[in-house]
């Protein structure tokens, strides 16, 4: 319950609006920052750009390895509003699945390729035109909301929405598809689960993420704690 709360609180404090004055400064969570409400940069947005004028993102990767250090990948159990949103989906009726620990490394993947190999290369964000959480935060409420963008609609944005569907669907019957498979910021934080400060003691994973802390898919949500 306590979790909840507090994704509850970190969905409203990352999309809080008023306070957009902050989208220079990237915030630790999948958070796209062309979402209306957004008040962050996403940080792997701000990797891409970086990538993209052939600079290193110090101040980026300096704020994910100071979090990282310390709470592994605390953030993604706790914060990422794309991970609560997952946890939710997760919750409804239907045959679960456990995906294999070895796949886990296509985020890695998804990371070199995505978000700095492509960009750096074609000047583009490949990995924002894929995005899911982009597509729920910022690409359908805009092509709503604003007609400008409603009527330059085409290939890129089906294909989001194709890519956000399938995403969708897979969470209802893998725990944190998503995170476990794709997700490029996961993929960061992994590095450190094994050097955080943060390490729960228990040993299994009642929510059949991972098979123990030090591994690369465990969120830190604490639930092995309460055994």
């Amino acid at each position: 319950m306590k979790r909840r709360v507090v994704q509850i609180v970190s969905l409203v404090l990352f999309n809080s609006y008023y306070f957009s004055f902050l989208k220079f400064i990237p915030c630790p969570v999948l958070n796209c920052y062309a979402c209306p409400l957004a008040i962050f940069a996403c940080p792997i947005g701000t990797i891409q750009y970086f990538a993209i004028i052939s600079s290193f993102p110090f101040l980026t990767l300096g704020l994910l390895g100071i979090i990282g250090s310390i709470s592994g990948k605390a953030v993604c159990g706790w914060l990422c509003p794309f991970g609560f949103l997952q946890d939710l989906l997760y919750k409804i009726r239907s045959r679960k699945f456990k995906i294999p620990e070895k796949w886990g490394y296509l985020k890695f993947l998804v990371l070199i390729l995505l978000v700095v190999a492509l960009p750096f290369f074609t000047k583009d964000f490949w990995f924002c035109k894929l995005c899911p959480a982009g597509t729920i935060e910022a690409g359908v409420p805009l092509a709503i909301f604003n007609q400008a963008i409603r009527g330059v609609v085409g290939f890129f944005f089906w294909l989001k929405i194709a890519i956000l569907l399938l995403i969708l669907i897979l969470t209802i019957y893998c725990q944190r598809g998503f995170c476990q498979l794709f997700c490029p910021l996961g993929a960061i934080f992994s590095l450190f689960n094994r050097l955080s400060l943060l390490k729960p003691k228990a040993k299994g994973c009642p929510i059949k993420i991972c098979k123990n802390p030090g591994s690369f898919d465990c969120i830190r949500c604490l639930e092995c704690m309460k055994k």
